[in-house]
């Protein structure tokens, strides 16, 4: 039996959720007893055999083809389809992102099989030989669903942000396989790119101050960037801010914007409606400045400064100025 993990790359670039989902499908093998091999998808990702072994993939899957230089859809989920028919696998698990999802949702309608997208729990007996039972998020995260798979093999994308990459080197063997890609599957890929400014992210930044609704205009966001600042961190928003043309949607946290995972994330005049919770609900810490004590962000944030954040959040810099001697 076996475990298979598809590799998340970027032109040769691993991607931080696709460390989670080696470790997921390497614990998962151990359950199983089973083996637990990764696969990467063009030659350009050859390099991340040595990444992957440190996460204990005894065999890396390198499939190879002349049109696999840039991501496409179609031709990456063909090139799992035919990998997979090759290797057999009972378990294929890829990441929970727009790519990952793709990915697996063309590679298991070639193979006329089920898949289960933002999985997050895995039941604790499975073997291997009987349908897997998962908790899987739906509705952008608003339900928690249990249900099975029951097909001879279980594709699945792991949730973001549910498992942290864990190291375990063992010793790899490289199978070079190369892939047949006919016209059909290399009309879909990357053509071109916009080179981002180095540096932080809101999607990877530790700290992440956001602010909603309450912030009350464009200019007012001016002591959240001050507080951003000090902390290290980024400046995100809801999207009754972007709605309002106040900040870029590019800064927006939720379902219809981007997903975080913070060490803190201090939200300030956000009400916290379901769309917004399910970007920021990974955070590790919330802090929540709302002058609403019933706000559904301060119900579900560790911690609360129930006041008003034009006062609080310039009195948080003060105090950060003053211990830092700024």
């Amino acid at each position: 039996m076996t475990v298979l993990a598809v590799v998340e790359h970027d032109r040769g670039t691993i991607t931080g959720a696709s460390l989670g989902v080696l470790t997921a499908a390497r614990n998962l093998a151990k359950q199983m007893g089973a083996k637990f091999e990764a696969l990467t998808i063009g030659a350009n990702a050859d390099g991340l055999s040595e990444v992957i072994s440190k996460y204990g993939a005894t065999t890396i899957h390198q499939a190879h083809n002349p049109a696999l230089t840039d991501f496409g859809p179609e031709a990456w989920g063909e090139s799992i389809a035919q990998v997979v028919r090759k290797t057999s696998p009972q378990v294929v698990i890829s990441s929970g992102t727009e790519r990952g999802h793709e990915i697996i949702a063309q590679a298991a309608a070639r193979l006329d099989l089920p898949a289960a997208m933002n999985c997050f729990e895995f039941d604790a007996d499975f073997t291997g030989t009987q349908p897997l039972k998962v908790v899987r998020a739906r509705w952008g995260g608003s339900l928690m669903e249990e249900s099975q798979i029951d097909a001879p093999i279980k594709f699945i994308t792991l949730a973001n942000h549910i498992v942290e990459g864990v190291e375990e080197p063992t010793s790899s063997t490289i199978a070079v396989f190369e892939v047949e890609l006919d016209e059909s599957v290399k009309q879909t890929f990357v053509q071109d790119r916009v080179e981002r400014v180095a540096g932080v992210t809101l999607a990877t930044s530790p700290v992440v101050v956001s602010g909603g609704r309450g912030v009350g205009s464009a200019e007012a966001f001016a002591p959240l960037e001050e507080l951003a600042g000090l902390l290290n961190g980024v400046v995100g928003c809801s999207r009754a801010v972007t709605n309002n043309g106040w900040r870029n949607h590019t800064d927006q946290v939720g379902q219809t914007g981007t997903r975080i995972a913070p060490d803190i994330y201090i939200a300030c005049g956000i009400s916290g409606a379901i769309q917004h919770w399910v970007g920021a609900m990974a955070s590790k810490n919330i802090l929540a400045i709302n002058i609403d004590a019933q706000a559904n962000i301060v119900t579900k944030a560790g911690y609360a400064v129930i006041g008003d954040l034009h006062v609080v959040v310039p009195a948080i810099s003060a105090e950060i100025r003053r211990r830092k001697n700024l």
